[in-house]
């Protein structure tokens, strides 16, 4: 897998927070959550250390703000982030979103990962996914599938390995070609009698 490549940018007034932020979220992509330190991530942000404690005050503070920060921007190039009329509509983007912000998606895995072995971290990720669930229970209830949400967690874990399997393998028209697939899925769905 193809990691970022550093950038030592200078930091403006305005955006100094959010530019930390995205670096800490590409010393966690290429690194590990492990690799995540003041150091690491003053040096993709091209500041000094002590701006970096200023910011977050501690590590957990920073890994905190760096998720919602993840799950905030890659919901902005998402599919669940727009309106959808059809069954056509679902999905649409999804490719492209994982393409555009490879490392968001990684630094939310990885803070998977990293749950496993810290649950005091599991409530913080389960409600980014309980998030990522209520989207795509909506989008589904928009094409008029209005089933248990357990039906909306089932597509989304499909969703969610997709984008895992287009993370490892780089492999878009398959993301694409697997999406093809889903929509013919619930397209029976929509088609299903309403007592069926």
């Amino acid at each position: 897998m193809a990691s970022s490549p550093r950038r030592a940018t200078q930091t403006g007034h305005g955006n100094g927070r959010r530019a930390l932020l995205d670096a800490a979220v590409r010393v966690v992509a290429r690194k590990g959550l492990r690799g995540l330190t003041y150091r690491e991530v003053a040096a993709e942000a091209g500041v000094t250390y002590g701006l970096v404690s200023h910011h977050f005050g501690s590590r957990d503070a920073l890994i905190h703000e760096s998720l919602e920060h993840a799950f905030r921007e890659s919901l902005a190039v998402s599919f669940l982030h727009h309106p959808i009329e059809s069954v056509e509509e679902f999905g649409g983007g999804l490719p492209e979103a994982v393409s555009a912000l490879p490392d968001h998606q990684l630094f939310e895995y990885e803070i998977g990962l990293e749950a496993r072995r810290r649950p005091e971290m599991l409530a913080e990720l389960r409600a980014v996914y309980d998030e990522y669930v209520t989207l795509v229970e909506r989008q589904l209830r928009a094409i008029g599938i209005d089933q248990e949400r357990t039906f909306a967690r089932l597509i989304f874990a499909t969703l969610d390995g997709l984008v895992l399997q287009q993370l490892f393998f780089g492999r878009t028209e398959e993301t694409r070609q697997s999406l093809e697939e889903l929509r013919t899925l619930l397209r029976m769905v929509t088609d299903r009698p309403a007592d069926g």
